[in-house]
């Protein structure tokens, strides 16, 4: 095991009166600042929730499930930590209540406490510890960037904040607090208001934390006065309050923060100097996003439309989108289509005919897929650029075999068991944890290998014959009909050599018409866009 470096420096992130304002791209922006100082970052997020992992939670509850490399399934934020670092994130990354206290519950039953009694103070904290602590170790991290999800007067988060709180007291030099807060602005008054923020302030510190530093998130720049009552009512310098106004794209926050000088005063605080100064190829993405003028109209056609913001239950198919987009030098407009709609009216297809290309992203249940299936078959007889993800492969193959095959009935599993063509089918590992209510963790998760059929699209996009992509599914294509599909003109293009796995089909005749069972937009970066959505985006916009 790596040796502990004395001189790591830890970073808490929490949040103030109000959740849902940025902390995870502030967390991200700054492991992203500090790296480009020379620095080796490493980004945590800790959930308060008791849920193991965010597998087994609704998308539309909490938003999207994101699949690190080794399988983890993990809170949104792991992404942002992803898109802006460039380092890939595991299960060492992701923290929760859940695992938490099922560890220490397991390691009580195997009398790993020699006999003492397991109190939830210190026991539980000192568990969040040794956690942080093997990230940093796993990752030879010199800055730990840890975010609490939440805010700082929720319950749940009290156990978090005391594990903060004993680190700070046995290392009090390498440990620091941020508080990223929200100050609204009344409509009547026009001006942001600092007193939620203080009386955050008063909230963490009751747990026995000062903020090191204070983000101030508001819809405007942060005055000089209101940073002077913040640096007042927590004995900070004014340097330290940091103004983070609402932008246009999360990828001018680094920007502007540094714009603030936000990596020279945290350097300053940790008692470090800058290395180096290499986040030019960042700020000229942010100038290139604001000058784009002409636009690509893309259409996403979901199911997890009606509950909670689209963004954050497609956020890295959205994510994934722009980075291709900027990269072709168009400003990306993304259509939402809920797939429901087109149940209830398929006339309203007629949406899908003013737009440059369609994307059917992943999704789980039978709600919608009917509505998602006119889409795809819209999509294929109108030469329009599709590409579909996990579900949305699984359905252009139920249309292919339903359409052009001629076999009515066909269906995946997963809505009708008993179908008489199976197009979508289960494996036997799957069928029994399903049979046995074993949900949680047994999805095909993380990467997997595939081997590309030379010449075809999938294979030109990405020059190369064998690539890595991340899973996260229960049902596959049953390779009974591989065969009778090829022979009508949907080719299998990609397949997982270890398993006999179809991951890619392709259709014959057709611009771009692209199914993959993995989940590419995982390992799209605002820098490098994902060599799928790269070449998706290029038909698109008709190049």
């Amino acid at each position: 095991m790596t040796k502990k470096n004395p001189n790591t420096k830890y970073v808490f992130v929490v949040g103030g009166v109000m959740s849902s304002v940025g902390k995870g791209v502030a967390a991200a922006s700054i492991g992203k600042i500090l790296q480009s100082k020379g620095y080796r970052v490493a980004n945590i997020k800790c959930d308060m929730y008791v849920n193991i992992d965010a597998g087994t939670i609704r998308p539309a509850e909490h938003g999207e499930v994101f699949v690190g490399e080794d399988g983890v399934e993990a809170d949104q934020d792991l992404g942002n930590y992803e898109r802006f670092t460039d380092q890939i994130c595991t299960r060492d990354n992701y923290i929760t209540t859940g695992q938490v206290y099922l560890e220490v519950i397991r390691r009580e039953r195997n009398l790993e406490f020699n006999g003492e009694d397991v109190e939830v103070v210190p026991d539980i904290p000192n568990e969040i510890i040794r956690r942080i602590k093997l990230c940093q170790q796993k990752n030879k991290a010199e800055i730990v960037i840890v975010e609490f999800g939440g805010t700082v007067g929720e319950y749940q988060v009290l156990l978090f904040l005391e594990a903060a709180r004993m680190m700070k007291m046995k290392d009090p030099e390498n440990v620091f607090s941020i508080m990223v807060s929200y100050l609204p602005t009344p409509s009547l008054l026009g001006e942001p208001k600092s007193k939620p923020t203080q009386y955050a302030i008063r909230t963490l510190n009751s747990a026995g934390l000062n903020p090191d530093f204070i983000m101030c998130r508001s819809d405007r720049p942060v005055t000089d006065s209101i940073k002077n009552t913040i640096s007042n009512v927590c004995s900070l310098p004014k340097e330290r309050i940091i103004s983070a106004p609402d932008v246009n794209s999360i990828y001018d926050v680094p920007v502007n923060f540094e714009a603030e000088k936000l990596g020279a005063t945290f350097l300053k605080a940790f008692g470090l100097r800058s290395r180096k100064n290499e986040l030019k190829d960042w700020q000229e993405l942010s100038q290139k996003i604001k000058g784009l003028k002409k636009e690509v109209k893309i259409a996403i056609v979901g199911k997890y439309f009606n509950f909670k913001s689209c963004r954050d239950t497609y956020i890295s198919v959205i994510e994934s989108i722009n980075h291709a987009a900027w990269f072709n030098n168009r400003a990306p407009k993304i259509l939402w289509l809920d797939s429901e709609e087109f149940e209830k009216d398929p006339k309203k297809l007629n949406q899908l005919s003013d737009v440059d290309g369609i994307v059917v992203p992943g999704g789980w249940g039978s709600r919608g897929v009917e509505g998602i299936i006119l889409a795809i078959k819209f999509a294929r007889e109108h030469k329009k650029p599709f590409l579909g993800l996990c579900l949305g492969m699984q359905l252009a193959c139920v249309e292919f075999a339903r359409d052009v095959l001629n076999k009515k009935e066909a269906h995946t599993v997963e809505v009708n068991p008993k179908t008489p063509d199976p197009i979508i089918g289960i494996n036997k590992r799957q069928a029994e944890n399903v049979k046995h209510n074993r949900y949680g963790g047994t999805l095909r998760l993380g990467a997997y290998p595939c081997e590309l059929k030379l010449g075809a699209k999938t294979q030109i996009a990405y020059d190369t014959k064998e690539i890595s992509e991340r899973h996260r599914h229960r049902y596959e294509f049953n390779n009974d009909y591989r065969e009778m599909m090829e022979k009508a003109g949907l080719k299998i293009v990609g397949i997982n050599p270890e398993a006999d796995l179809v991951e890619i089909v392709e259709l014959e005749k057709h611009p771009f018409f692209v199914g993959v069972q993995f989940h590419p937009e995982f390992k799209s970066r605002p820098l490098v866009p994902h060599p799928l959505f790269r070449e998706f985006m290029k038909v698109s916009i008709g190049k």
